[in-house]
């Protein structure tokens, strides 16, 4: 698999390292610093230390940290390339590192390569070099990562007891880690000159395996997106936001023209869940007949296909039903002169039609009166909603545990009657007008969702 270098120029100087690390979400607080800014710290500093240690010349690569974001075509093939040639790979350890896909296909493509001994009496046979970020504690590691021997100790005991994130942050131990990060160097250093790991043919990135073991159901999230084909547009609709599929809608193009499944995919992987990406269409009839969900979800929802008579008669029987685990993201571009001329008009179809999932909206969920506005808004609200999901989801698994034979939701409620809360059987003397999720007070209530192909449901946020 790797015999061939897929056209490396073998002058090109290669990456002595590349940094894998778990991005982090922002906290929930619209314009919350970048929580990823001292990972981007610690690069800076490994490739500082790097080049004190070798003689590197000026403009060679010293290392790799993907701080694009992006993901896409482009995206993955430099992603490959890099894991393809660089000398060491060194991964961040956290809880979020190994529950991250992403992560876990780093890891799994660069071991993909050989490793050789660059002497007989060498007893190197990993070019991993694995740094605590945090402290891990009694976190039970992946089998491929206890597998690794390796003394976090020689880094000093401050890093082996909190980590190099707890050691940046605070000002004390501020020599404690300039001595783990030259100790780090150091031994990345090392490990690629005592290596050789021969440049490989570049994968397909996307479509490789996680090295971690598959995360729990309550992991998997289905992103659902309920939109236009552009062949089923009604008159007056801009084509450029859609395509051959209704999955491919991209209501925040020109500046992001890729479909918003794959950011949803993207941002839910950072995340450490499994995502899949559906049509709604295809999975209203699944989730309001069955009698426990398989997995949280996003709805990711354009309210131009709220036109549709037919299929938003759709929507409205789902939000009859209101499943908490499913949370509804509702994008509404700003910089769209249709959305500008129609916000009103589609903004009042929305709010008539999802009249439950828009009432138990938390004002931290909520985007403005014209739905989630930019991508940036997007990408902030999409985790908070899928971890909202998530834990309704729980609530739910844990409200079941133990309750022999529960009954299937009525499908004359769902598709007509009032809703009971989903995870309350309704008591004998209980009037029939309760709402769902009311005094409830538990994260189970829904609001937002996405997802990219095979995920569940996803949508902006009501």
């Amino acid at each position: 698999m790797y015999g061939d270098p897929g056209g490396w120029d073998e002058d090109t100087a290669r990456p002595y390292f590349f940094l894998s690390y778990a991005h982090t979400p922002r906290a929930g607080t619209r314009g919350a610093g970048d929580p990823n800014h001292w990972v981007s710290k610690l690069y800076e500093d490994l490739c500082e230390a790097v080049l004190q240690l070798t003689d590197l010349p000026e403009g060679a690569p010293v290392g790799f940290m993907d701080q694009s974001m992006h993901q896409g075509q482009l995206w993955a093939q430099r992603l490959s390339q890099e894991l393809a040639s660089c000398r060491v790979f060194v991964p961040l350890y956290s809880p979020r590192y190994f529950n991250s896909v992403a992560c876990g296909q780093e890891w799994h493509s660069f071991t993909q390569r050989p490793v050789y001994p660059e002497r007989q009496t060498s007893e190197r046979t990993s070019g991993i070099v694995p740094v605590l970020w945090v402290a891990m504690g009694q976190y039970q590691l992946p089998e491929v990562a206890s597998q690794l021997q390796f003394n976090h100790s020689s880094f000093g005991p401050d890093y082996a007891a909190e980590g190099l994130y707890a050691l940046m942050k605070l000002s004390y131990f501020r020599s404690a880690y300039e001595l783990a990060v030259y100790r780090l160097a150091k031994r990345i250093v090392d490990v690629a000159e005592d290596t050789v790991i021969p440049v490989g043919r570049p994968l397909d990135f996307q479509s490789q395996p996680s090295a971690f073991k598959a995360a729990a159901p309550t992991k998997r999230l289905r992103i659902s997106v309920f939109s236009y084909k552009q062949s089923e547009l009604p008159d007056g609709r801009n084509p450029d936001y859609y395509g051959p599929n209704r999955v491919d809608w991209h209501p925040y193009q020109p500046r992001a023209g890729r479909p918003l499944a794959e950011h949803a995919v993207r941002l839910a992987k950072q995340l450490g869940f499994h995502p899949s990406v559906h049509e709604f269409d295809q999975e209203a009839p699944e989730l309001l007949a069955s009698a426990e969900p398989a997995a949280p979800g996003v709805l990711l929802l354009d309210r131009w296909a709220l036109r549709d008579e037919q299929r938003r008669e759709i929507v409205r029987k789902f939000d009859r039903s209101n499943p908490p685990w499913v949370s509804v993201l509702e994008p509404w571009n700003s910089e769209d002169p249709d959305c500008v001329a129609q916000d009103r008009q589609l903004g009042e179809l929305s709010t008539q039609t999802l009249r439950f999932k828009h009432r138990e909206a938390k004002p931290s969920f909520q985007g403005d009166s014209s739905g989630l506005a930019t991508l940036e808004e997007f990408e902030d609200a999409l985790p908070r909603a899928a971890m909202r999901a998530k834990y309704a989801f729980e609530d739910r698994a844990k409200s079941t545990q133990g309750r022999p034979g529960a009954p299937r939701p009525s499908l004359r409620e769902a598709f007509g009657g009032e809703p009971r809360t989903v995870n309350e059987p309704r008591t004998v003397n209980e009037p029939r007008s309760r709402r769902p999720g009311t005094g409830r007070g538990e994260p189970g209530s829904d609001e937002e969702g996405g997802s990219p192909p095979g995920a569940a449901f996803g949508g902006g946020e009501a």
